[in-house]
């Protein structure tokens, strides 16, 4: 699987999670609190194996350094509002406050990494490099998710 494909696959796992979160109320403790630690361990996985294999590699050629700066920084925001959001009971008022919140900061993440990112992956990137990364990326995923608990 090449290197977009994987990360466009985390991208629809992670959309419907969002999805699911948002109609939860306080009263759906258990599935607020697992879709949380499932949507916190995909998001951690999702995030290492960008920030170690892709960003790296795509960062290395000037047409796309800024995006790729662009996208640590909002891996940051999502992380302190995915914390602030962990540090919340699910039952209190402003949890879903919090999750629409992180929601949105995701959903732009995703939107410009499908709008300008990858498009500027697959213009510096020929196919087998793709390939190739996107067999790291797989493979230290799985590492990831398996030291986690997901896999």
């Amino acid at each position: 699987m090449n290197a977009i494909d994987l990360l466009e696959d985390d991208h629809r796992k992670v959309k419907k999670m969002l999805a699911e979160g948002e109609v939860t109320t306080e009263r759906a403790e258990v599935t607020r609190t697992d879709l949380y630690s499932t949507l916190r361990r995909e998001m951690e996985t999702h995030e290492r194996i960008e920030e170690e294999i892709f960003y790296p590699a795509l960062k290395q050629h000037p047409k796309a350094k800024d995006i790729v700066l662009e996208g640590f920084e909002e891996h940051h925001v999502v992380d302190e509002i995915m914390g602030d959001l962990g540090q919340t009971d699910v039952t209190d008022e402003t949890w879903a406050a919090k999750f629409k919140v992180m929601k949105e900061n995701i959903e732009h993440h995703i939107e410009e990494e499908e709008g300008e990112m990858f498009p500027k992956a697959r213009q510096v990137f020929d196919k087998d490099e793709l390939e190739a990364l996107g067999a790291r990326m797989l493979e230290l995923k799985q590492l990831s998710l398996q030291a986690t608990g997901g896999g």
